[in-house]
């Protein structure tokens, strides 16, 4: 099975790569807070904010269509949560639409709002995009346990990104088997013999997680994940501190 992995380009060389996780995790969400908190009508600002965030993209040197394959994975996630909006909102109507029965009509409120919720989401999956794309996850989760973040979060993280591709292989197997004794006949049987699966699969990850947690303990595991790359800030994350910094603030003492 052909595995997609998060940071599948982090070890190209670039300027935003060089950086410490830390500066880009702060990066990450400063900029995520930036987006959220600024009102849809100051577009001038939004587009400051993707001529930033592309500028970073192009630093980076990531592969356009990765970018795009990775935030076309998420965004319609977003846009089937946020496409009801306009239909509910209460305000002017810009238009009404009859459906079977039923008259449905869009207000420009509405449309407001789902305009709204794209580009903020959209541009939020940017700048995750540029910060697990350009970021070893070893380096990035011990970057988070720098920051104090619990230490059985980190390990979480750690353990699901490492066995969620297991898992993905043992579904593939089962799936595999499944169609080798020509899965068929009625609805009702196709969705047992899809309900036993999941069942099966719970079962073997939970005896895994058993299986691993003892190995872990038997070489002395104690909690703590010690590494040998230790983590440092350079004259170049402080550049680009500041130069971020002044991106996300002059447009908004001019636009705003």
């Amino acid at each position: 099975m052909k595995h997609s992995f998060i940071d599948e380009y982090s070890e190209l060389d670039s300027l935003i790569h060089k950086l410490d996780p830390r500066t880009k995790l702060i990066f990450a969400l400063a900029f995520v807070i930036a987006v959220v908190l600024t009102p849809i009508t100051s577009w001038q600002v939004f587009i400051s904010y993707f001529c930033v965030i592309t500028v970073l993209l192009a630093l980076s040197k990531l592969p356009v269509s990765h970018v795009l394959k990775r935030s076309l994975v998420v965004f319609p996630f977003v846009l089937m949560i946020a496409l009801f909006i306009p239909f509910f909102k209460q305000g002017e109507v810009a238009g009404s639409y009859n459906i079977g029965l039923w008259q449905v009509s869009v207000t420009y409120s509405g449309l407001l709002v789902l305009a709204n919720v794209v580009i903020k989401a959209w541009l939020c999956i940017l700048s995750l995009i540029l910060l697990s794309s350009t970021t070893r996850l070893v380096d990035l989760l011990k970057g988070l346990q720098q920051f104090k973040v619990p230490q059985v979060i980190v390990l979480i993280l750690s353990f699901m990104y490492r066995y969620i591709f297991v898992l993905a292989d043992e579904v593939m197997r089962m799936k595999q088997a499944r169609d080798s004794r020509n899965f068929g006949g009625r609805r009702l049987h196709q969705l047992r013999t899809i309900g036993n699966m999941i069942g099966t699969l719970f079962i073997r990850s939970y005896e895994r997680g058993e299986r691993v947690y003892a190995a872990m303990i038997a070489r002395g595991f104690d909690g703590e994940v010690r590494t040998l790359h230790t983590l440092s800030f350079s004259w170049a994350d402080a550049y680009f501190s500041v130069a971020f910094a002044l991106s996300l603030i002059i447009p908004g003492i001019l636009w705003w």
